[in-house]
């Protein structure tokens, strides 16, 4: 499966330098880059791509608006984020608009290429220094102590949702907490059915914005 792509970012030598690079990488075809937000509405209409790569600071139309536009009238495009800008109000605003993804300019080729296919594939992408700042957010967010009681988690299902707010895979919880990948997935499609969560980037959103269990540590 070839993954389509489109590239958004005002500055051209950016935009024109990511558009060859991921065009020739296995698996990625560039279908159209964009300037600005309203450019990258109109060429997903015209293209419907798999995967928009989208700077964030641009003129007419941001990327966070830009975003959440796209996922409301194409809610199957993935949006990853590629900017400059990692202070945590950005990455927040990026992920509740309805991004998958979220990488600063920084990323290395593979990291950017792995992210695209990544998304594609329909799984959070976030940078370990993204996540990082976004625990560190989460933890500072108030909430009532039940929020999370609200939609009837039991236990096991908070610590597993904790656990995709720090961007582990099926595979890591199923060894972090020393249980079948099969027990993951169940308590997984349990939470995602009680909360309406559509995808596992809703998790993520949700388990930031809400205090949760302290990740599970082995003793000693």
């Amino acid at each position: 499966m070839t993954v389509s792509l489109v590239v958004v970012d005002d500055q051209a030598s950016i935009r024109e330098a990511l558009a060859v690079m991921l065009d020739i990488a296995d698996g990625i075809t560039v279908v159209a880059t964009a300037t600005n937000g309203e450019e990258a509405i109109a060429a997903i209409s015209r293209h419907t791509p798999d995967v928009v790569l989208m700077d964030l600071h641009m003129p007419v139309l941001n990327g966070v608006e830009a975003t959440g536009r796209i996922k409301a009238a194409t809610p199957e495009v993935q949006v990853v984020v590629l900017t400059s800008l990692d202070d945590d109000e950005s990455i927040l605003a990026a992920l509740e608009a309805g991004a998958s993804g979220y990488l600063t300019k920084e990323a290395d080729r593979a990291k950017i290429e792995q992210a695209v296919l990544t998304a594609a594939a329909g799984q959070v992408v976030l940078s370990p220094e993204v996540q990082r700042r976004l625990l560190t957010l989460a933890a500072r967010r108030s909430r009532a102590a039940d929020e999370g009681d609200r939609f009837g988690f039991t236990a096991r299902e908070k610590e597993i949702l904790a656990l995709i707010g720090e961007g582990l895979r099926n595979p890591e919880i199923a060894e972090r907490l020393v249980i079948s990948e099969a027990t993951v997935k169940t308590h997984i499609n349990n939470l995602f059915a009680k909360a309406g969560f559509h995808s596992r980037a809703d998790a993520v959103r949700y388990a930031l914005s809400t205090p949760g269990p302290a990740p599970y540590r082995y003793p000693g």
